[in-house]
């Protein structure tokens, strides 16, 4: 999708939703981002339940979906919403493992419009991957991504969480994405999920931060999204988000039909209400956890001369580190090193 710049102006509905649709996962990463959903256990929206949802993200004219989970395909009744929820005119993407593809899904995926995939792989190398998301599991990606290059699927990205254990494939990991034919995109780790539990040992130092800041400088063609707007050097500023959109321009829909502010604020602390009770507009309008994000002030970041840049960054970043928020990110780019 285009990149938008955030206002202040409220808006009426979410640009962009992510729905975590299952709890169901055949791997295991040891960064899960949804490790936490998964330990709750509280079960998914039926089919009827989902079909109600989507009908409602319609009428609230939200632009695009990511349908993220555990993994999405496991669900068996995954493609049939998929297909409903282009029907109202809503723009999918899916994030997969990649390990469920094969020629009958393909099939399937490639009758429909407007579909774009993401594919998750975490280093250019088996050794490397493998470590974060299980043994075996590189080569078993690989193959589903050399079918989607096969088949010619359109709109397709591979998706590496940027680790210390990865960082220095960076490169490399673009090389391979486009000898696929996909886009190149790296996502931000962050202490949430199991990210909680392997932070100290996965997180960037203050030079790898900077590094990858200057690489993200000179390659403007590779996406980017997750609240690296933190990191990202002035030569990038128009090409996305240049503020925290929890609440404002996304929310993040559990698989028990919970709401949240985000995909990466996914906390008891921070549940808004669920579509099993009320309507996902009652909740976007009036949630006084949304609220408390729309007025979020980083005032210790306001003196800062790239406030304009980031706002004080990620604040989930802060809150899991710290349980508080309204803290600056600790891995903005000003506090990684002091530039020109």
């Amino acid at each position: 999708m285009p990149h938008r710049q955030l206002s202040n102006t409220r808006l009426n509905a979410p640009v962009n939703v992510t729905w975590e649709i299952t709890e169901a996962c055949n791997l295991r990463c040891s960064h899960c981002l949804s490790a936490d959903l998964r330990a709750r256990g509280q079960g998914e929206l039926n089919t009827d339940q989902c079909r109600a949802l989507i009908d409602e993200l319609a009428r609230m004219q939200v632009f695009q979906v990511n349908f993220g989970g555990g993994e999405p395909f496991l669900r068996d009744d995954f493609l049939d919403l998929l297909r409903y929820a282009q029907a109202r005119g809503i723009t999918t993407c899916v994030s997969t493992n990649g390990t469920l593809l094969d020629h009958a899904l393909l099939d399937e995926l490639l009758a429909m419009e407007s579909l774009y995939l993401q594919v998750s792989l975490d280093g250019s190398d088996r050794a490397t991957n493998d470590v974060i998301r299980g043994g075996g599991t590189f080569d078993r990606i690989l193959a589903g991504i050399e079918l989607l290059a096969s088949r010619g699927f359109p709109h397709y990205s591979l998706n590496m969480v940027v680790t210390r254990l990865n960082v220095g494939q960076i490169a490399e990991f673009d090389r391979l994405c486009r000898h696929y034919g996909a886009k190149t995109r790296l996502s931000r780790f962050r202490p949430s999920g199991g990210g909680c539990a392997t932070w100290d040992e996965y997180r960037l130092t203050r030079q790898q931060l900077t590094e990858l800041s200057r690489f993200l400088g000179e390659r403007p063609e590779i996406l980017t999204g997750d609240s690296f707007f933190a990191l990202a050097p002035d030569s990038r500023r128009h090409l996305g988000l240049n503020m925290c959109g929890a609440a404002k321009m996304t929310c993040a829909i559990a698989p028990d039909g919970s709401i949240y502010p985000c995909a990466f604020l996914c906390d008891p602390a921070f549940l808004a209400g669920s579509v099993v009770d009320e309507s996902l507009a009652s909740i976007f309008d009036s949630s006084p956890v949304f609220e408390r994000f729309r007025e979020l002030e980083v005032d210790a970041c306001r003196a800062c001369d790239r406030f304009s840049v980031c706002h004080g960054g990620c604040p989930a970043v802060a809150y899991f580190l710290t349980e508080t928020l309204g803290l600056p990110d600790p891995e903005c780019l000003r506090s990684a090193v002091e530039v020109a």
